[in-house]
């Protein structure tokens, strides 16, 4: 179904180069809603914007075009007001019209969008080890929203989720849980979220007051990012279970997506750094960049085909 402020710019259009030729083919016709109710429903200012290249007085020129202008299916005779302005009230037959065919129609009137494009809505993407607040919720309920208006629209939407914290508050909770619940880091589900809760502030309290634990956890940080097994099992048997709890609370609001996890950007800061001592090299060897760009494609299409 047709918009009727494109309906209207259409007849405008006509009625232009019907009142003044063809060289008025493809003028904007100005056609917005009106300012003020009180003067009707849409109104169009070209006429003011026309006196200089037709030579006449705006009046005239919006005499001349409601003349010409076929709308009397849409709305009541228009009305000229001040210098030129045009004003548009719609039909109360044309709005019934339009609420029955919105009523019978299962888009509700709204036609998919006609160059379809691809958009990325990040949900909340709460921490893990960590229970959802209010703000999480929210941001939920908001990137839902946001989802379903943009895929009744047509477009190509992925929704992402990202879960999976790895700076150095997730090395500090793993060092803690090593020493104080070694278990959760090899066993699925061995501590509830609650309980995780829980160890992640007694790790923050020693985090802050020793600084050989502080150290220490700086190092499991080190050693995630460099990808060590038992470092990664802990945090993937972390991030499942997060999610698990996370998904119980996201299936009662009806919302789903792709999860994204903190892996993702390790390897990207994994293959930063080797871009970046590859660079070093090749430019103290003074080489030019063409090897390098070739080496850093084929790199690329490894980790990401």
């Amino acid at each position: 179904m047709n918009s009727t402020i494109e309906l209207l710019k259409t007849r405008f259009e006509q009625a232009l180069i019907t009142a003044f030729g063809e060289e008025l083919a493809g003028c904007d016709p100005m056609v917005v809603p009106a300012s003020n109710p009180k003067f009707g429903d849409y109104q169009s200012n070209v006429a003011m914007s026309l006196t200089k290249q037709l030579k006449q007085k705006p009046r005239d020129i919006a005499q001349k075009l409601v003349e010409h202008l076929e709308i009397s299916d849409l709305c009541a005779p228009p009305s000229i007001a001040g210098p030129g302005f045009i004003n548009l009230t719609l039909q109360p037959a044309y709005l019934e019209a339009q609420l029955n065919t919105i009523y019978i129609d299962a888009r509700l009137g709204v036609a998919p969008v006609k160059k379809p494009q691809r958009a990325i809505v990040d949900f909340s993407s709460p921490n893990i080890a960590k229970e959802m607040h209010v703000g999480h919720l929210r941001s939920t309920i908001i990137g839902d929203c946001i989802a379903r208006i943009l895929e009744f629209r047509g477009h190509e939407v992925l929704r992402l989720n990202h879960v999976g914290d790895w700076g150095t508050q997730f090395g500090m909770l793993i060092s803690y849980l090593r020493e104080a619940y070694p278990q959760a880091l090899t066993t699925a589900d061995a501590l509830d979220l609650g309980d995780l809760v829980t160890f992640y502030k007694q790790a923050l309290h020693r985090f802050d007051a020793d600084e050989a634990f502080k150290e220490t956890s700086r190092q499991e940080v080190v050693q995630l990012q460099a990808g060590a097994e038992d470092t990664r099992r802990a945090w993937q048997l972390l991030c499942d279970q997060s999610r698990r709890e996370f998904q119980v609370i996201y299936d009662r609001l009806g919302c789903s997506w792709r999860n994204g996890e903190s892996l993702s950007i390790i390897r990207c800061y994994r293959l930063w750094w080797q871009t970046w001592i590859g660079w070093v090299c090749l430019k103290r060897m003074l080489v030019p960049s063409a090897f390098f760009w070739k080496a850093l494609l084929i790199r690329l299409a490894r980790h990401y085909p």
